[in-house]
């Protein structure tokens, strides 16, 4: 805590995130083994499904350089030392969380899970009430008016 004004020095997120992605994914292909189905077309799921994860670890890797050279932490319990607007994002102000939501997709299609394609929106959902929103009031308080311009110019997925 802060001695200042006793507020957290950092985001209060409710969960990590990678532990909701991970979490519901994980639930999905669970309910796939217990009650099969699927929701692609058979030869879908890799054309569908390796872009995907692909795209995903890569926008993930380049947003951890980002941030490493910025020399601040990923790790949302952390306190944020800078204001990260190079790499991915100059284009997106979330972009590890997208390059998350690309690898889910990516699994998804690759294991035909609809059950985990159906969670989805829960994960979505969760993380733009319970981590992004709180993501963005901190960030407003420890940054001001720069986050406020970066908020402005850089929309919040794509």
């Amino acid at each position: 805590m802060n001695d200042e004004n006793d507020t957290p020095n950092n985001a209060g997120v409710i969960a990590r995130p990678p532990l909701i992605y991970g979490g519901a994914l994980g639930a999905g292909l669970l309910a796939k083994v217990l009650f099969p189905a699927t929701f692609l077309p058979r030869g879908t799921t890799r054309a569908l499904g390796v872009p995907l994860t692909g795209a995903g670890l890569l926008l993930f890797i380049s947003s951890l350089r980002a941030l490493r050279r910025a020399e601040t932490d990923v790790r949302t319990y952390k306190p944020t030392t800078s204001l990260v607007t190079e790499g991915p994002y100059r284009f997106t102000r979330n972009p590890i969380y997208l390059g998350f939501t690309l690898v889910y997709g990516g699994i998804t299609a690759l294991a035909n899970s609809p059950w985990s394609a159906l969670l989805l929106p829960f994960v979505l959902t969760v993380m733009q009430r319970g981590v992004i929103q709180r993501e963005e009031r901190y960030l407003e308080r420890v940054f001001g008016e720069e986050y406020l311009q970066y908020k402005a110019r850089v929309r919040r997925w794509i």
